[in-house]
């Protein structure tokens, strides 16, 4: 099948499983393809939703056939519909209104990998997938448990502070030349490395990589203990962001299917504390430990953060029960915590920190991320003001509680917006030029604008027509107005 008159083709992003299994499917069975990697080639996304309709990969064409993602060409296979398909592509030459795979002469600039581009596609995702990620196994996992029966893991003293549960660089590399019999140095010191960069482990004060010298490092679970996601240790190779995130987006969807008030404001806590799905989202949560989100693109991390964040606020409600003063809101807020690829995040963390780009939360004196922390570097580069409006803290108050997608985040997020104003956020008073805000409008005003005219018109923009938005826009043209902010209501948005 080396000599095909017409074109096999398949669409792909090189972080996606269903894409893996396509090519390595088409490969056992011998028939040539054209890859086009849409992660390189951005502006082919575009092209897929025009010729298929759909936003996922892998999207697979017989000549101009669509056959469709995974699932759909595995479909083919089973029901001995392949024939078919191959007569068309060994008889036939490609039709001029088939895809066309990538151009063979290419500049060297042009084999650089790109920014991603605007049109967003995500991986093709099975129900089976859905339910449970298959487990590869970890062989750094397994080293792990071995480092971890050695006695190397001990307390270590240095200048009057005992450093708890850790190990010693250069012994781990002595320990690793030993166990390989006489395994070179430098190989030795690879494996430490990997360690620290697969985020099994870190230096006890994260200011130094892994080196061979008399330096501490501890692995994750026994310095998060705190987190909420470290009841399980994953011993599996980690998957692509964007694969745990619709992992985890589906056992959320099915958690608030089953427990969440219709209007989207309550939660049955204590039902889904005693449910079995419950139960698998928080085994499901340990895939963060090690997962690459470095590589999320910015609607990918806002998707990630968001959900992630609103299922962390009902896993600690559910797990240690709601704040119900000040001072436990304070701690909730800052030590409510997942470890997502080998780092702490707390909700400040991610709502502060990544998806404010890093400015200072309510009562917080300094940043969140010190710019020499590794963290900083997921921080959005420009914040995005409507997460105000999709983030729940678990209060009456907050927002209706939703998922959202990354292909879709824009949309998604503008709805948001409308449905909290439309909801309450914004009421005026005509007759005493009196406009009543959310206090989160007073708390977060820098993220909407630099006075309150601004932040006005910044909700005028990000509202549904109607008669508030007139009225709205009639006050700020008039320059008549007064801005009055809500009570927030913190009482447990329970159902």
């Amino acid at each position: 099948m080396e000599q095909l008159k017409g074109r096999v083709l398949i669409f792909s992003l090189p972080t996606c499983p269903s894409c893996r299994r396509a090519k390595a499917k088409l490969n056992d069975l011998g028939i040539p393809f054209e890859d086009v990697n849409v992660h390189k080639y951005p502006e082919r996304g575009e092209e897929i939703r025009e010729r298929t309709g759909r936003k996922t990969v892998p999207q697979i064409f017989f000549n101009a056939i669509h056959v469709g993602g995974w699932d759909d060409f595995s479909m083919i296979i089973e029901n001995g519909k392949l024939d078919d398909l191959l007569s068309e592509v060994e008889n036939n030459e490609p039709p001029d209104d088939a895809p066309k795979p990538v151009p063979e002469e290419s500049s060297e600039e042009d084999r650089k990998t790109p920014p991603p581009g605007p049109y967003v596609l995500s991986c093709e995702i099975s129900d089976e997938e859905l339910a449970a990620l298959k487990c590869e196994p970890d062989e750094y996992a397994h080293l792990v448990r071995e480092i971890k029966q050695s006695g190397l893991v001990k307390d270590h003293k240095y200048h009057l502070r005992t450093y708890k549960n850790c190990f010693v660089g250069r012994e781990l590399v002595n320990w690793l030349m030993k166990r390989r019999g006489g395994k070179l140095r430098m190989d030795a010191i690879q494996m430490g490395r990997e360690l620290v960069k697969r985020h099994f482990c870190r230096h006890v004060t994260e200011d130094h990589d892994f080196k061979d010298e008399y330096l501490f490092y501890r692995f994750v679970e026994d310095s998060k203990r705190n987190a909420l996601n470290m009841e399980y240790v994953t011993e599996c190779e980690p998957y692509p962001a964007n694969v745990v995130a619709e992992h985890l987006r589906g056992l959320i969807l099915q958690l608030y299917g089953e427990f969440l008030s219709a209007d989207g404001r309550g939660v049955n806590y204590s039902g889904m504390g005693k449910s079995s799905k419950f139960a698998a989202y928080v085994k499901a949560t340990a895939q963060l430990q090690r997962v690459d989100v470095s590589r999320l693109n910015r609607s990918e991390k806002i998707a990630f953060f968001v959900n992630i964040y609103n299922a962390l606020v009902i896993h600690a409600n559910v797990s240690r029960g709601p704040p119900t003063n000040l001072w436990q809101r304070y701690k909730f807020f800052n030590y409510t915590s997942y470890v997502i690829g080998g780092y702490i995040y707390s909700l400040q963390d991610i709502e502060n920190g990544v998806l404010r780009a890093n400015r200072k939360g309510v009562g917080q004196l300094k940043r969140p991320f010190k710019r020499n922390d590794p963290r900083a570097k997921i921080s959005l580069v420009r914040h995005e003001p409507r997460i105000h409006f999709a983030l729940v803290c678990g209060a009456k108050s907050c927002p209706p509680i939703k998922t959202y997608s990354a292909e879709n985040i824009e949309s998604e997020l503008q709805l948001a917006s409308e449905a909290f104003f439309e909801g309450g956020g914004c009421v005026i008073d005509m007759r005493k030029k009196e406009i009543s805000l959310s206090a989160i409008l007073k708390w977060y005003k820098i993220d909407f604008g630099i006075n309150t005219e601004e932040v006005l018109k910044w909700i005028a923009a990000h509202m549904s027509a109607g008669t508030t938005q007139t009225n709205l826009l009639k006050c700020i043209q008039e320059k008549s107005y007064k801005v009055s902010y809500q009570h927030y209501n913190w009482d447990l948005n329970s159902s």
